[in-house]
């Protein structure tokens, strides 16, 4: 244990935000915490929080950890199995089922009572089984993406702990606890409400908490006037936000549901926009409630003023009711998606959220950068040159003393230079350095600079000679600079702050022709496919106080790293599959011209035309949607601006893909209808994101859009029927109302032959889709489908009214119910079931298209099920009777007819209209 840190204390557990909720309202005692821990300075904030520069240990965070719960909002927390289960009893269908055997039981009919209860017992174990699996299996995966944090705790009892310089480790943001200290860098999410204690230019992004578009400086200081807004507070950062540029140390205030960010969550969830696919389904629902409203008491009034027994109309009108509804809608979606999920996850595609599967599959405008997309993402030092283009060590070590002591994000450049490096072979440095400060990078300045002092100088011959020679050419003086700033940076943006460069140790002058010999050098280098980054640096005599962006100034250009990442040679393939798919390709890359035309053309996209971010800058809404009908790749693009393309094209009315893993790409990936990233992203990057891929690569993404149409095709699969099925039963019932002297069919009958066709319906989501379907996009369209309800809903009519006219006529039920009760009762089970085989392909069913085994299987038990019902005590305690051997010959012809004709009607409906 740590000796600031003793168990956890009851002095702790007193101050600790779970312990006093009860007593007064949270908002305002976490309020009151946050504001003081703001007011406190360092050491009294440790004392506070019951621990230490050093950190927590391990049997104490564990402790706190099991005390005050895992950092997680409550909203993110997985139902137990009793609240999944009443989640599936508490719907409108079980409370009227189960009122209906409340009726029957009232009313002296035993054994409709046990069957209705029998039936509600299985609907509402089918629905669990069937999501609790799917929602247990999604979750699962979407577990398989974490969200770390870098901790410092004082024992080191693991490698990392032990192998870090610093003492911090990554672990799950769901572990942390107050008083762990953490460390922040760019791209870091904000893990838990923070009060800092060590920061350097650090921006904050706290969009998701207030709107604002623009980061906002945070420091550890505390200016002393405290805002009851505690956003507006210096030193805290809070849950929610991310960092845009610079670092900090910090200790850990509040996490989990004490957070601001947790009050804030359920309004965040409420506010959260639908997808089109969430709305299309709305809609739908609606309309079958319209149909349902206007049908109901239409057959109540028919059927009592005709049959004169009100009570068995009005318990009739119910059941058709109960018929119209879609009701195992919600667990097919769900269903759908979770495997969906599931066969994605075997493509290496991970789905965060459920809903994104169909705007995955609906998509047809994919944006992404080329580094690791179009390329592979395996970037090697190739070139370390000097201002005139000449291999040269000094360029080497500068360039592995600014991606060595800065103390950010490092970069794939950075992870490159330090890679190529061997010291004492290809780099020897002079000196022992340590880190003074730094000017951390950002987006708009597009460099990093680092501050060093020199240590002791490194003894040695080759040394000597080498620091002979730089005092002779003038590249350090006699009296050493007390500190050395080494920025590296994009090419241009550093070069606008270089007043000289380096010509064998000395500094020069820039002219205009110099400055134009050098970018054309550069520009050789990127025609190449090499990425460049400039390096240079500057002696300081006389040090600030504190380093600024102001004081990188009067640099000297010393040289040039470039780099390579070449193109992936499945590129070309992933690119064409991805066309085959319906789905354009955008290129949007922070990255220059001329490296982005080089690697775009090796990958086979055009690129005679690249629009640049300083040009989109300039255009208005109208011109720039004008412009990306027109334009594949633009360069040179702020976070911003990417972000801008992105909703453009949504209003073109595209459905947009963003792919992306960079700190600059968080705004697009949240622009976007499906933002993607992939697990190795920056923790914003992922947090934004809708699905996580495990391999940046095209070809994997193409196979999980792919999947995205499944889903949806299986989803509309189960729609068109019920829709079809519904509308064309309502003609049936009205028709059997009015015609039929008896009523057409006991309540508990429609109960049950509803049910026994919603069971049919479960295979859906195995079911195979057609090649053709998955060949383009697939939107929901209510159009479309409120035109498939109307052609291929009233054929099912037809052949109920012929069956009305066999069982009236053929058989004389006019008198005998159960007789005409039991023939429709058959009839109309196994023509919805067989429909199911029709409306799920666009070709001709069990011939050119056959559905899978589950679903094959569902529909033969269910229509055996029909067949015999009549004929056991089951059927007997529903009021069934045998029917007449007459009946099935002609039951087979019906069903021959009514496949025939739908399937007729169907080629045309798809003909004129489409899938």
């Amino acid at each position: 244990m740590s000796p600031s840190v003793p168990s956890v204390s009851q002095a702790f557990l007193q101050w600790a935000p779970s312990s006093r909720s009860a007593a007064r309202n949270d908002a305002l005692v976490r309020t009151e915490e946050i504001v003081t821990a703001s007011r406190l300075d360092h050491d009294a904030i440790i004392e506070l929080l019951r621990t230490s520069l050093k950190g927590l240990d391990r049997a104490e965070a564990e402790a706190r950890l099991n005390a005050l719960g895992a950092n997680a909002i409550a909203q993110e927390g997985s139902p137990t199995l009793i609240e999944e289960l009443w989640v599936r009893a508490k719907s409108p269908l079980n409370a009227l089922l189960l009122g209906l055997a409340a009726t029957s039981y009232l009313l002296g009919d035993l054994h409709s009572a046990l069957v209705i209860t029998i039936i509600v017992a299985l609907a509402i174990g089918m629905a669990f089984i069937q999501e609790h699996r799917s929602n247990e299996a999604a979750a699962k995966l979407r577990g398989a993406v974490k969200t770390m944090a870098s901790v410092k705790r004082c024992d080191t009892e693991t490698e990392e702990a032990a192998a870090s310089p610093t003492g911090f480790q990554e672990i799950p943001l769901e572990e942390l606890v107050p008083g762990d200290i953490v460390r922040l860098s760019a791209g870091d999410m904000i893990p838990a409400d923070l009060r800092l204690l060590e920061t350097k230019d650090l921006f904050v992004d706290q969009a998701a908490l207030t709107g604002e578009a623009l980061p906002v400086e945070k420091s550890a200081q505390f200016d002393g006037e405290v805002d009851r807004d505690l956003l507006s507070i210096p030193n805290i950062c809070l849950m929610g936000g991310n960092v845009v540029s610079g670092f900090a140390t910090a200790v850990v205030v509040h996490t989990g549901a004490q957070t601001y960010f947790g009050q804030l969550a359920s309004r965040v969830v409420a506010t959260r926009q639908l997808t089109s696919f969430e709305k299309g389904v709305n809609r739908f629902i609606r309309l079958m409630i319209y149909f349902m409203l206007a049908l109901a008491p239409a057959v109540f009034l028919i059927n009592g003023l005709t049959k004169g027994d009100w009570a068995e109309a009005l318990l009739f009108a119910l059941a058709i009711a109960v018929g119209l509804t879609p009701e195992l809608l919600p667990m097919i979606v769900t269903v759908n998606l979770a495997k969906g999920a599931v066969a994605m996850a075997e493509k290496r595609v991970i789905v965060k959220r459920l809903n994104a599967i169909q705007n995955f599959g609906a998509m047809d405008v994919l944006c992404t950068d080329k580094t690791g997309t179009l390329t592979q993402n395996r970037v090697s030092l190739s070139l370390y040159l000097d201002a005139f283009g000449r291999v040269d060590e000094r360029v080497l070590e500068y360039a592995y003393l600014n991606s060595q002591y800065q103390s950010g994000l490092k970069s794939l450049l950075d992870a490159a230079v330090l890679d190529h490096v061997e010291l004492g072979k290809n780099v020897h440095l002079q000196h022992d350095y340590q880190v003074v400060d730094e000017i951390p990078f950002d987006f708009n300045r597009k460099r990093l600079s680092v501050v060093l002092s020199r240590g002791q100088e490194k003894r040695g011959v080759g040394n000597d000679v080498t620091r002979f020679f730089r005092r002779a050419w003038g590249f350090i003086s006699a009296g050493e600079a007390e500190h050395l700033l080494v920025c590296k940076g994009a090419v241009e943006e550093t070069l606008s702050c270089c007043m000289f460069y380096d010509q064998n140790g000395k500094a020069k002058k820039f002219d205009e022709k110099r400055r134009n010999e050098i970018l054309e050098q550069t520009r050789e280098l990127n025609e190449d496919g090499l990425r460049v980054v400039a390096v240079a640096y500057k002696e300081v005599k006389h040090p600030p106080k504190d380093y600024s962006v102001d004081d990188e100034t009067g640099l000297t250009l010393l040289g040039f790293v470039a780099f390579l990442d070449p193109a992936k040679e499945s590129t070309g393939a992933a690119l064409s599959a991805l066309r085959a798919s319906g789905v354009q390709i955008k290129i949007l890359t922070g990255d220059n011209e001329i490296v982005t035309r080089k690697i775009c053309r090796d990958v086979g996209l055009e690129t005679d035309r690249i629009a640049l971010g300083s040009e989109i800058e300039k255009l208005s809404d109208e011109e720039l949607e004008e412009l990306l009908e027109r334009v594949t790749i633009f360069a040179k693009l702020s976070p911003d601006q990417k972000a801008r393309i992105v909703k453009a094209l949504h209003r073109r009315g595209h459905v947009v893909g963003f792919l992306g893993d960079g700190i600059n790409d968080s705004l697009a990936l949240k622009a976007a209808d499906v933002g993607i990233s992939v697990d190795t992203a920056v923790d914003i990057a992922k947090e934004s994101a809708d699905i996580i891929l495990l391999e940046k690569s095209l070809l994997v993404l193409q196979q999980g859009v792919i999947e995205g149409r499944k889903v949806f095709g299986n989803i509309v699969k189960y729609i068109k029927m019920g829709a079809s099925s519904n509308f064309g039963s309502m003609f049936s019932v009205l028709g059997a109302s009015f015609l039929v002297p008896v009523l057409p069919m006991l309540p508990i009958q429609v109960l049950t032959n509803n049910l026994l066709y919603d069971f049919s319906q479960t295979a859906i989501p195995t079911d195979d889709v057609d090649e053709e379907y998955l060949a383009a996009p697939r939107r929901w369209e209510i159009g479309n489908l409120f035109k498939f309800m109307i052609f291929i809903g009233p054929i099912s009519s037809i052949f109920d009214y012929s069956t009305f006219f066999v069982m009236l006529y053929v058989f004389d039920a006019w008198s005998n119910a159960a007789l005409f009760q039991t023939g429709w009762f058959v009839e109309s089970l196994l023509s919805q079931t067989l429909i199911i085989h029709i409306i799920r392909t666009t070709k001709i069913p069990f011939l050119e298209s056959r559905a899978s085994n589950a679903l094959i299987a569902t529909s033969l038990i269910i229509s055996a099920i029909g067949v015999a019902l009549p004929f056991t005590p089951v059927g007997e305690a529903l009021k069934f009777t045998p029917l007449p051997v007459l009946y099935w010959p002609i039951l087979v012809g019906t069903l021959t007819a009514y496949a025939f004709l739908t399937q007729l009607v169907k080629v045309w409906f798809i003909e004129r209209w489409g899938m």
